[in-house]
């Protein structure tokens, strides 16, 4: 395997809190590359339960926009990565601008195969409800949807999360914890 993972699951799935069981389960170093930004209460609660579930043994690393870069600085040989999540971090670049969003984007998919270290990477599976109304809704949904598929081509493991319960979708069987 590649050491690059991808989980994929709906709001509150259980999608990050099987990616962080499995970074402790490595016996790495646990990193956490964070990108939200919380701009209102509601997102500040949302932040601060990722942050109580997680103990003094991580390290984390704040970055909404330049996430190569961050991962390119982060990644080593003794470290897990884990990318928390992959729809905010798209969210932020899309409102940032079409140059920003595209310029980022592929220099994620440029570095993901020259990383020194494993990187697990979780985002919300956007695509499984109603086709949205609004376009830049619409765009988001596509965007994401093609964001997964490349990255699901460059990733050994791809995990489904659905109401806690993982499916591995391509790779090898989770290690049962």
């Amino acid at each position: 395997m590649n050491g690059l993972e991808l989980y994929l699951g709906g709001a509150r799935s259980g999608k990050s809190a099987l990616a962080e069981r499995q970074a402790l389960a490595s016996g790495l170093q646990p990193v956490y590359v964070a990108t939200a930004e919380a701009g209102d209460e509601e997102m500040a609660a949302r932040i601060d339960h990722h942050r109580r579930r997680r103990d003094a043994g991580w390290q984390t690393v704040e970055e909404p926009l330049a996430l190569a870069d961050c991962l390119t600085r982060l990644a080593r040989p003794d470290r897990q990565l884990v990318v928390d999540c992959l729809t905010l971090w798209a969210t932020n670049l899309l409102l940032a601008g079409e140059s920003h969003w595209q310029r980022e984007r592929q220099a994620l998919l440029d570095c993901l195969g020259g990383l020194a270290g494993p990187v697990l990477l979780v985002s919300n599976e956007v695509g499984q409800g109603v086709v949205p109304a609004d376009p830049l809704s619409r765009r988001f949904v596509d965007e994401m949807g093609r964001l997964h598929q490349a990255l699901a081509r460059r990733c050994g493991r791809v995990v489904w999360v659905v109401a806690g319960l993982p499916q591995v979708v391509k790779g090898p069987a989770l290690q049962a914890m």
